[in-house]
């Protein structure tokens, strides 16, 4: 099945889930790019990449929290 029908079946809160899972990635290859350089502003880059992998996990656990309500509601009735 091709990426495009895959992505038409998904539910709002599946494909957020999926945005801020992707997010989360980015954010985690950014800060491993701000651990591998070494410069004067390293220990400001280690924060901001600290801050932004927090908010992007936490944003990511309440769409997954989201999704597993949504997935009980549907079981339940």
């Amino acid at each position: 099945m091709n990426q495009q029908a895959t992505a038409s079946q998904k539910t709002r809160a599946e494909q957020e889930t999926e945005n801020e899972a992707n997010r989360l990635r980015e954010q985690v290859d950014a800060a491993l790019a701000a651990i591998a350089q070494r410069s004067p502003d390293e220990f400001d880059a280690l924060q901001t990449a600290a801050d932004r992998i927090e908010r992007v996990a936490r944003d990511l656990a309440d769409t997954v929290r989201e999704l597993a309500q949504q997935r009980r509601a549907a079981e339940d009735s």
